[in-house]
């Protein structure tokens, strides 16, 4: 499969972007997505990690919205520079897709068949060291609404082994 596109010439796109009731933009089935189709590579400008705290820096104290996606390598994708329709797939606590990074690029798939128009997905599983206060996972709100929604974009704490 050539992941450098979607779509075929003649073929209707799998994806539609739009206004999403969740937050924002929002990435949508344009027809339905069987399991394990690759939807669209997550792209934009490659910087390292000094940039994204630059860059994230600039930004009001209080918005907490990101492009940033953290690769393997320690490099980050900045979707907001450069970047593709990827970069408005929304944060789902019960997601439909799943991010895999391959060879250092990422590559947005579906986790289970997926209906025409319904939003795609994934866990954002954002990987912060500070501690998780309740006004640091209110800044990271999560809207998804699914029964087993952690309110969060934030990954989970990991717990500490008693030595």
């Amino acid at each position: 499969m050539n992941r450098s596109s979607n779509t075929a010439p003649a073929e209707r796109p799998l994806y539609v972007v739009k206004n999403s009731r969740v937050h924002g933009r929002g990435v949508f089935a344009a027809k339905k997505i069987a399991e394990g189709t690759c939807i669209i590579e997550y792209e934009g400008e490659r910087i390292n990690w000094k940039e994204a705290v630059r860059r994230e820096n600039l930004k009001a104290p209080d918005d907490f919205h990101t492009f940033f996606f953290s690769l393997d390598s320690g490099k980050i994708i900045d979707g907001g520079s450069q970047g593709n329709d990827a970069r408005w797939i929304n944060h789902a606590c019960e997601p439909n897709c799943e991010a895999r990074e391959e060879d250092g690029r990422v590559f947005i798939y579906a986790l289970r068949d997926i209906a025409r128009g319904e939003e795609l997905n994934y866990d954002y599983g954002l990987i912060l060291e500070e501690r998780h206060t309740a006004a640091l996972k209110r800044a990271y709100q999560c809207l998804c609404g699914a029964p087993s929604c952690r309110h969060t974009l934030l990954a989970p704490k990991k717990k500490k082994k008693a030595a």
